[in-house]
């Protein structure tokens, strides 16, 4: 089983706003494979089953708000017997330009504190993570700010066209393997 998060802030007040396209990303990821999410019995968090290429998903949308993500990922993860190596985790990164993808193995949180949860909660940074741009903030903005803002109106047919993208290369993970994935996804 894979488990794929997506990581966001419960709540209409920030549906479309930038630090919820990994949210975004696990939604479009739950239509391609024909998955509806419910609250799960499992974590304060929102789940559905899929099946991909004959590999069971269990998709997550934690509730627990960003920057305690971690809690309610790794409680699903023992609650179904995953480990990191099962982990994929979609977010934004304001380190890309908008709509840029980047697939990654490991590594640091970058200034991301849904991602420093999930690292902290799992004890390691070795899992998969599919990190969607969503443009560098601009000069002497509060990055808390810029993050809960929504998009402007030119950069919302680029995001969305990002979030299908997202949900294609977590599929990519799944079928083709980190390595090929990154081939085929990374700008």
């Amino acid at each position: 089983m894979k488990l794929v998060v997506g990581l966001g802030n419960p709540g209409r007040k920030y549906e479309d706003t930038r630090h919820n396209v990994g949210f975004r990303v696990l939604d479009a990821l739950a239509r391609r494979c024909g998955a509806v999410l419910r609250r799960s019995w499992l974590a304060p968090a929102r789940t559905g089953r899929a099946r991909l290429d004959g590999v069971e998903l269990l998709l997550v949308k934690p509730e627990t708000y960003m920057n305690r993500s971690g809690w309610a990922v790794v409680r699903v993860m023992r609650r179904k017997g995953c480990g990191s190596q099962d982990l994929i985790v979609a977010l934004d990164d304001v380190e890309l330009k908008t709509g840029q993808i980047r697939i990654r193995k490991k590594g640091g949180a970058g200034g991301h504190n849904g991602l420093q949860s999930v690292i902290d909660a799992l004890g390691t940074e070795e899992f998969l993570r599919v990190r969607v741009g969503v443009g560098p903030r601009p000069a002497g903005r509060d990055l808390v700010e810029y993050v809960l803002e929504p998009f402007a109106r030119h950069e919302r047919p680029v995001i969305s066209e990002a979030v299908e993208r997202a949900a294609e290369a977590a599929a990519s993970l799944v079928h083709e393997g980190p390595d090929r994935a990154m081939n085929r996804f990374n700008e």
